[in-house]
């Protein structure tokens, strides 16, 4: 938040958020995910509401969150920006909840400031069987008519479950966003070079999906910004401690009580900005 109140209003193009649910989940890292309903939900509103600040006319926010706290962050939402899907995410596994059907979707919440400036249509592969290999829909005997570069991408997303294998993960023991989910996201809504902001860096896939793709990004991260560096250590070797090619210090307000050594320790801390 103290960085967010100091960036200017309509500064990004896009913001992709995965904030924690306060279900008491352990991070490791010292987080504590428990506060009352209504701590949390005030928290929320005050974050939402400046992530929409910042979006330009026709910027996208993209909101990863639980349906029960979709249906809570999409009622404020509704009041900031327009609403233009919920993408339900398939989230495979066998556990039961009590006297509850089993949760098999997480929602990725998607609004624009207005109208949105960029959308771009993405096509995914005809999905196959993972053992014979042959298609699994026989699309209604028009298989001869799809578009060779794939399917158009639906509000429907099967191939999204959380990275549970170590192999996967940039923080130990913790499941992590695939990093298809952020990628899709910013491919649909922005252009190359546009900005990218996430407040909850978390093991830094938004980061590496804008890095890959030739868009500018920033971001915040209070406990794992240790392992975003390690990730981009590994992936982008050349991009650390390298000046940024856009101006960063465009996205601040440059009033007297703004040039403060927040910003300054961010930037060495918990804020990263793309330097390819």
């Amino acid at each position: 938040m103290a960085v967010l109140k100091q960036m200017k209003s309509a500064s990004v193009d896009c913001v992709f958020a995965d904030p924690p649910f306060n279900l008491g989940k352990d991070y490791r890292n010292g987080y504590h995910d428990k506060m009352s309903e209504f701590e949390y939900l005030r928290w929320c509103e005050g974050w939402i509401t400046e992530c929409c600040r910042i979006l330009k006319p026709g910027g996208a926010i993209f909101l990863y969150a639980t349906p029960e706290l979709a249906i809570k962050f999409g009622s404020l939402l509704n009041d900031l920006a327009t609403f233009r899907h919920w993408i339900a995410m398939t989230m495979k596994g066998t556990y039961s909840r009590g006297k509850k059907l089993y949760p098999a979707h997480y929602a990725l919440l998607y609004y624009t400031r207005g109208q949105p400036k960029t959308f771009n249509r993405i096509r995914v592969p005809v999905p196959t069987c993972r053992h014979c290999g042959k298609e699994i829909k026989d699309y209604g005997g028009h298989r001869d008519k799809l578009n060779p570069l794939g399917l158009n991408l639906t509000d429907f997303w099967e191939d999204t479950s959380p990275n549970r294998h170590q192999k996967f993960k940039v923080r130990p023991g913790v499941n992590e966003l695939k990093l298809v989910i952020p990628e899709r996201a910013i491919l649909i809504s922005t252009d190359e070079e546009d900005v990218v902001f996430d407040p909850f860096g978390g093991g830094g896939a938004t980061f590496q999906a804008a890095e890959l793709n030739n868009r500018f990004w920033i971001g915040t991260e209070l406990y794992d910004s240790k392992h975003i560096e390690q990730r981009f250590r590994e992936r982008f070797p050349f991009s650390l401690g390298k000046k940024p090619e856009f101006a960063v210090s465009e996205l601040f307000e440059h009033d007297e009580d703004h040039e403060n050594a927040l910003l300054r320790r961010g930037s060495r801390e918990g804020m990263s900005a793309r330097a390819r």
